[in-house]
């Protein structure tokens, strides 16, 4: 199946062109599940070209629907896409009200191609404290694309890492559960992610070195890939760049690697 979405991509690109070579250079048997996105950068990009900082979020549509409409023909499980932070409310009213219109608009106009690839749209965050019209348009697009098998988007809106952690332990706490039977597995049954394979590459553009507050428990042994690329301008080839990069890793997830564990072995005493 993974290879077959991946021809998908083949067709999509031209044989001359950069994409194309670093497709070839994929493992399609060692493709990350779940690939998550913080995507920076939307301010720079516009205060570069001397425009208001809503023209960058407005560039980076493009961006979004080329990253979604490219993972799910890779054969990617999992795409999760931090859209707004809790912390984005600081942010000025003007801007806050462009974000969550764009947001809508992109719902609808997306919809056709999330359903032409097989894309199920998910979300995590505190939706309940989104504007009525955002948080509708998001619940028609999640009710229409939850028979879709392809490729899980889910965009983290409201979303904090620590709130996520928050919200986890007040669930725990109503169920009354006894604290000695609550381990690991407890608390990550009640993230908003409960149902997703854990990240196995984090992209984050911009250059920035932070996490920025996202998903703090799920990446422990997430790869991390950090692009100086700002989103508006992030394509098909930096993305497979990072998937390269992804597997050019040895991941050891606290262990280590198998010619380190022979090397670790006590010598025979006849060898002496």
């Amino acid at each position: 199946m993974v290879r077959i979405r991946m021809r998908s991509l083949f067709e999509a690109i031209s044989r001359e062109s950069v994409e194309w070579i670093l497709a070839s250079s994929i493992d399609p048997a060692r493709l990350p599940r779940h690939i998550a996105v913080i995507m920076d950068g939307n301010g720079r990009w516009a205060r570069q070209r001397f425009m208001p900082r809503v023209a960058g979020h407005k560039a980076g549509v493009a961006s979004v629907r080329e990253i979604v409409e490219s993972s799910a023909r890779l054969g990617i499980e999992a795409l999760t896409l931090y859209a707004f932070s809790t912390e984005n409310w600081k942010r000025p009213a003007l801007e806050v009200q462009t974000l969550w219109r764009l947001l809508r608009i992109y719902l609808r106009s997306e919809l056709p191609t999330l359903q032409d690839n097989n894309v199920r749209l998910e979300t995590i965050g505190r939706i309940e404290e989104l504007p009525a019209a955002a948080r509708e348009e998001l619940e028609r697009v999640k009710a229409l694309t939850a028979n879709n098998t392809g490729l899980r988007l889910t965009l983290a809106l409201n979303y904090s890492g620590r709130a996520e952690l928050v919200d986890a332990v007040r669930a725990i706490a109503a169920t009354r559960l006894s604290p000695d039977l609550i381990d690991e597995h407890t608390l990550q049954s009640h993230l908003y992610t409960a149902s997703l394979p854990e990240p196995d590459l984090l992209i984050r553009t911009s250059g920035e070195m932070r996490l920025s507050n996202f998903l703090l428990w799920q990446i422990a042994y997430t790869e991390l890939h950090v692009s100086s690329v700002l989103w508006p301008d992030f394509r098909l080839k930096h993305l497979l760049e990072a998937i390269l990069d992804f597997q050019s890793r040895e991941r050891r997830f606290g262990g280590v690697a198998p010619l380190d564990e022979k090397l670790a072995e006590p010598v025979p005493v006849a060898a002496r």
